[in-house]
């Protein structure tokens, strides 16, 4: 190519580069260009020899050719010629360099000796539609230097990680560790790597808004933190050396990264509370899974190893496995593929994509698909069109009945009374999908002179097979034909409500991403006619003042009574334009883009309101959280407003009438009547609390004596209908009764369906190395419940009074038996 020809001669031989250390590779190497039209130009990549005194030999053998150079302080003053770029490059570091213009070579892929740290894009011409190039009028360079790199370079360290950007999180996590890096044999290191350059960038992604999801770039983070959480816990790191961690160690190093961030980024510090306690929520949240899903790992390879052994072939994880690890456990197929690979067993990973393509298809149809198969297996959506939508501007239109069915078959017709799925080959009828419902109405069949000859009702609309809509009703008068013509009307103020509630729910995203952050993304959604539900990745609960702030900015959006604008665009258009899309969901080359105009813009195939007036007024009715990270808002406009107020005062109707006050008086009546059930309960628990030390004192002269060398006085009572907090305080009472050494074990039924148990060891028994928490559990177990405790007290419960007779009993061989060969 002569440009690369001209470049070559005219600007690297022109710096005194000897021929024989540049390698050239040709147009598809060294030539950039931004896509199929515009910017392009030369490039090369500049690399770092860190042995230069191993000579030439070693590259010339694979026919690649370098050259040593100082890089020069010019570089970076402006747009000047290829030739001055080049030439600047001698006046800087006396390092050796290399410029080549190819890092595909296997020898300059070897970083024990070479690390590529420059890249070089001299962008000097436009590619037309015709393929010819055209000098820019605007020459300049696209270049890329590695921090990473260039510290590893100056700094005389063997890797990136060793750097001062990185080592000292890594230094912090072998300390955590308890292990030396310099001493750590290599799998430890890598580990440590691990820990250090992913936390590293978790922080900074968690600083500027990414937050930890399931979608997206959020899930990218969680991955990060799941991997880093892995590669601790393999080390035994488990934070247990900060108490207000709660096991948590991610904080911990966390603290490291934020110290290093302080003269770089300042926003780090102080977002620093904010990160910190999403890092221990992520951490805690995965262990919780992680242990069950590590045991379960390690069975499925150790089975997986055996097998191959037996069979001869290669050691594979299926993707059926890998994906109930994944759908179970919440472990990513990259953490489950490398614990595989550590132990020499591979993952098949098409096989999981298979299996996470079922569990879409099978929520799809759960949700959305309506089964249009016969029972002879005749699909008989091969002789129907998609159904002709019109619903966007009517309400009513005529319509041909092209299939009935009756519980999933096909019939000619159907009689009054029947549930019928009606297909038309065209519809005003909204069918679910995007979050909302489809409408209600009705299908009218007129005989002559204007008599209505059938009636049906329809109370749900979805779709099946692409844009097939199937009608659910029933036939409230007459007989319905395959053929007939009928009039189809959509229940106009159910279809008003559900405008309402999908434009306020477009203004409370909106809203949302404006006084929460730009980082709210939705997770879900429900346009309905009573109300609206929109789940979104948050991490908190929002505070009562964020919600009012909420309600404020889309009341007053409401009021501004701004017209909606709709549009049809290619998909590549609307994005460009800034059109909300929601994450995974596909969509055709050209989609529906609904603008309230300086407020929202979404991809949105749903139907809303003309003005955003019509929604009159918006109100939250709740905010709670579903799912780790994900947070769910509820909420009424328009008609199902007035009516959930109407609701709501109707009810405080009835609560002034009981309790025979003003509204404005109910809170004052609460609080009473709450502080004197709190202390009537209090005198309820004080009254149990006497009745069980009573009956302590009753029963402390059953206690038996056990052993020889050391007499222990040991205590088996059954409590009838004792509280556990009551059952608590008698067995501390008769431990210090029966004084030490002394064991107590103490079992009630407080009530029905439920058990009770505690065991109390007084010192000398604890000595004995008898721990009561150990001791308790087994028991508990037999009453079908579990529990434990410190070694000198514990506390259990069951579901099976049944059994406690038995348990106990249980209890008193256990304690015996034990006790007689301590003792003794």
């Amino acid at each position: 190519m002569v440009i690369l020809n001209d470049f070559y001669n005219k600007s690297l031989r022109q710096v005194g580069v000897p021929v024989e250390h540049i390698k050239r590779m040709g147009e598809d190497d060294n030539f950039w260009m931004s896509g199929a039209t515009g910017p392009c130009g030369p490039c090369s990549e500049i690399y770092y020899d860190f042995h230069p005194e191993r000579g030439n030999a070693d590259v010339v053998r694979t026919s690649d050719i370098f050259f040593p150079f100082h890089i020069g302080r010019g570089l970076f003053r402006g747009c000047l010629g290829i030739g001055d770029v080049i030439g600047s490059a001698f006046q800087f570091f006396p390092f050796f360099f290399f410029l080549t213009l190819s890092s595909n070579t296997q020898d300059l892929g070897d970083d024990t000796r070479f690390i590529e740290f420059y890249n070089l894009v001299f962008m000097e011409y436009n590619k037309k539609d015709d393929g010819t190039l055209e000098p820019l009028k605007q020459k300049n360079i696209d270049t890329g230097l590695g921090l990473e790199r260039m510290a590893h370079i100056l700094q005389k360290v063997p890797n990136n990680y060793e750097t001062d950007l990185i080592y000292p999180i890594i230094e912090k996590a072998s300390e955590l560790a308890n292990v030396s890096y310099s001493l750590a044999d290599e799998q430890k290191k890598l580990k440590l790597k691990v820990i250090g350059d992913h936390l590293r960038a978790i922080v900074y992604l968690i600083s500027d808004g990414v937050l930890p999801s399931n979608i997206g770039r959020g899930y990218v983070v969680r991955r990060l933190i799941r991997r880093v959480v892995r590669a601790g816990r393999s080390l035994g790191i488990k934070g247990e050396l900060k108490n207000n961690l709660e096991g948590a160690f991610l904080p911990i190093i966390a603290e490291k990264v934020i110290e290093l961030s302080t003269h770089i980024d300042p926003d780090v510090k102080i977002k620093a509370p904010r990160i910190l306690e999403k890092l221990k929520k992520e951490e805690l949240h995965f262990v919780q899974t992680l242990e069950r899903g590590e045991a379960l790992l390690e069975k499925m390879l150790a089975d997986a190893l055996s097998n191959a052994q037996k069979s001869g072939a290669v050691p594979c994880l299926s993707g059926k496995e890998t994906f109930l690890l994944y759908d179970t456990f919440g472990f990513p197929v990259e953490l489950t593929t490398e614990i595989a690979e550590e132990q020499g067993v591979t993952v098949d990973t098409n096989g999981f994509d298979l299996e996470m393509e079922n569990q879409r298809r099978l929520s799809r149809a759960a949700h959305n698909v309506v089964k249009l198969a016969v029972e002879d297996g005749i699909n008989l959506t091969e002789n129907i069109n998609e159904t002709e939508f019109v619903g966007y501007d009517t309400l009513s239109t005529r319509a041909v009945v092209e299939s009935l069915m009756v519980n999933g078959s096909p019939v000619i017709q159907v009689s009054e009374g029947n549930d019928v799925e009606v297909l038309l080959n065209r519809t005003p009828f909204y069918a679910e999908s995007g979050g909302q419902i489809g409408d209600h109405g009705f299908l009218y069949v007129n005989g002559g002179e204007n008599q209505q000859t059938a009636v049906v009702e329809i109370k749900d609309v979805q779709k099946s097979l692409g844009d097939i809509f199937v009608h659910k009703g029933t036939i409230r008068e007459g007989v319905l034909e395959v053929g007939r013509e009928v009039e189809a009307a959509v229940d106009a103020k159910l279809r008003q409500r559900a405008k309402v509630h999908h434009t306020a729910t477009h203004l409370l995203q909106a809203a949302l991403k404006k006084l929460i952050g730009e980082e709210i993304s939705q997770a879900g959604s429900l346009v309905a006619f009573d109300r609206l539900r929109f789940d979104f990745n948050y991490s908190q609960a929002l505070t009562d003042t964020q919600l009012e702030e909420i309600e404020q900015l889309i009341n007053g959006w409401i009021e501004a009574a701004t017209f909606l604008e709709t549009k049809v665009m290619p998909l590549k258009d609307a994005k460009e334009a800034g059109a909300i899309a929601m994450f995974g969901e596909k969509y055709g080359e050209e989609v529906r883009v609904v603008e309230v105009p300086g407020v929202s813009m979404e991809l949105c195939g749903g139907t809303h309101v003309r003005n955003t007036s019509e929604i009159r007024v918006f109100k939250i009715i709740s905010e709670q959280g579903i799912a780790s990270g994900v947070r769910r808002i509820e909420a009424v406009a328009g008609e199902a407003f007035i009516e959930y107020i109407n609701a709501r005062e109707s009810q405080m109707n009835n609560l002034c009438s009981m309790l025979k006050v003003k509204a404005e008086e109910v809170t004052t009546r609460v609080e009473k009547l709450l502080e004197e059930l709190r202390m009537s309960r209090n005198e309820v628990a004080n009254l149990r609390t006497k009745a069980a030390v009573y009956k302590a004192l009753m029963i402390a002269n059953k206690a038996f004596e056990v052993g020889t060398s050391q007499k222990i006085r040991v205590l088996i009572e059954y409590m009838d209908d004792v509280d556990a907090d009551s059952l608590k305080v008698a067995a501390e009472h008769l431990i210090d009764t029966l004084q030490d050494p002394a064991a107590v074990i103490l079992g009630s039924c407080p009530d029905e369906g439920k058990v009770s148990l505690v065991a109390a060891f007084s010192p000398s028994v604890v000595d004995l190395g008898i721990q009561a928490g150990k001791f308790i559990g087994p028991i508990a177990k037999l009453c079908g419940g579990g529990g434990g405790g410190r070694p000198n007290f514990a506390q259990a419960g069951g579901r099976k009074p049944e059994n406690l007779p038995s348990a106990l009993e249980k209890a008193r061989e256990e304690i015996l038996s034990i006790l007689s060969e301590k003792a003794s």
